[in-house]
């Protein structure tokens, strides 16, 4: 890192911890989907009627539109995620049907034109900078490896090719959770919670009702809040209906 902070800054340490972690989880997602096959990509994912192939090109061009808020924030001229949320389908629906090899070089080129953006930010010291997600929610630069980290981790999960959530690193699941906090605070629908992580750290998510506390594991909290495990592996949740992450 060269020029997100001075050594000791909280921000530019966070900053240094998320660029690890990602870099960790996209390789062990490349890894992971390596020997997918054709007709393998073809197949069910874990998302309602998306197959392995929708998931992988959003994986790749949410990449393509955070480097876009990433380029914006260092040239001072705010960028955009995506030119509508017509458009975003359009691509996702158009590169799902590709061969694998083709993919596969899609999701390693993204990543890596990434990381290229993310030295953008760093050259010019940018990563104070307000970006605008999609949906409206600003957020600093610093933040989009968070955001980035979600993707990769949730959605290699998605692809139902191994990987699984009980295999998720606690402090990359605790980062998640975190993430999910800010994406969840103020969005309609959302119980309003305490998750409380084995070990202590608590996470407030949603706004709706009284208060309740739900228990477990980080990793068995991020699945059971974004709907890709149930709440037999947290205490607390009875009754509780969230809506889709």
């Amino acid at each position: 890192m060269t020029s997100a902070g001075t050594a000791g800054d909280p921000a530019a340490d966070q900053l240094e911890t998320l660029r690890g972690l990602l870099s960790a989880a996209t390789a062990r997602l490349l890894g992971g989907t390596i020997a997918v096959g054709d007709d393998d990509w073809r197949g069910p994912s874990r998302l309602p009627d998306w197959s392995r192939g929708h998931v992988a090109t959003h994986v790749a061009r949410q990449a393509d539109a955070l480097g876009r808020l990433l380029s914006g924030a260092a040239s001072g001229t705010p960028g955009k995620m995506y030119a509508s949320n017509e458009d975003r389908d359009a691509e996702i629906e158009a590169g799902a049907g590709r061969s694998g090899l083709d993919l596969q070089i899609d999701l390693d080129t993204a990543a890596e034109q990434l990381w290229e953006r993310m030295e953008e930010v760093d050259a010019a010291g940018k990563w104070a900078e307000s970006v605008e997600l999609r949906g409206g929610t600003k957020v600093p630069a610093r933040l989009l490896p968070l955001a980035r980290l979600t993707e990769v981790v949730l959605h290699h999960v998605d692809l139902d090719v191994g990987y699984e959530l009980d295999q998720v690193d606690e402090t990359v699941a605790a980062w998640i959770l975190e993430w999910c906090s800010l994406r969840l605070r103020t969005r309609d629908g959302v119980p309003s919670l305490s998750l409380i992580v084995d070990g202590g750290a608590t996470v407030a998510v949603g706004s709706d009702g009284e208060p309740r506390e739900v228990r477990g594991t980080a990793a068995a909290l991020l699945g059971w809040l974004t709907g890709r495990s149930g709440a037999d592996q947290v205490t607390g949740a009875e009754g509780l209906t969230l809506p889709a992450f």
